[in-house]
């Protein structure tokens, strides 16, 4: 079984910080999404609901803003509660695992060409083992991008012959 969502979109509002009891941040934001298809030369949007945990959360909130292009790596989680009239109310989150950075800090909605790759990785959640109790930690690498040159020294082109190709 499989739940992973990847979503790239705008921030709809300024993120919500807040701590549980325990002191752990959370975040709550939503996204907006383009449909990849327009009805009757207007573009649709759908707005998803996310919650992010931890230092994830505390950077989401005091870097980003309303209109920031981020994107993430999660899951789906749903969940009900009982509202004040009684009735039960059902709830559709995607929790984030990593979040992306795509625009520079001072940029509010506005398309740029060069991206800010800064990420976070979630060490929460609720699916990580018993021994690290609901929020416990998962630790997951973070790669950096590196923009190295493998040829950079090399004298000339690279000679290869015939017999070194796998193909006839």
């Amino acid at each position: 079984m499989i739940n992973r969502t990847v979503i790239v979109g705008r921030l709809v509002a300024d993120p919500e910080l807040r701590y549980t009891p325990n002191g752990i941040a959370s975040c709550k934001f939503r996204v907006a999404v383009n449909r990849p298809f327009k009805n009757e030369g207007e573009q649709q949007a759908d707005f998803i609901s996310c919650v992010a945990w931890r230092k994830q959360a505390e950077n989401l909130a005091n870097f980003m803003k309303k209109g920031n292009l981020i994107g993430l790596e999660g899951r789906i989680q749903t969940g009900s509660y009982e509202g004040q009239d009684g009735k039960k109310i059902y709830t559709t989150d995607v929790v984030a695992d990593s979040i992306q950075f795509l625009e520079p800090r001072n940029s509010t909605g506005s398309t740029q060409n060069t991206p800010n790759y800064q990420s976070s990785t979630n060490t929460g959640g609720m699916y990580q083992g018993s021994s690290q109790g609901q929020y416990g930690g998962n630790t997951q690498p973070n790669y950096s991008r590196v923009d190295e040159d493998p040829f950079a020294n090399s004298k000339g082109p690279i000679e290869v012959s015939e017999d070194d190709l796998p193909f006839d």
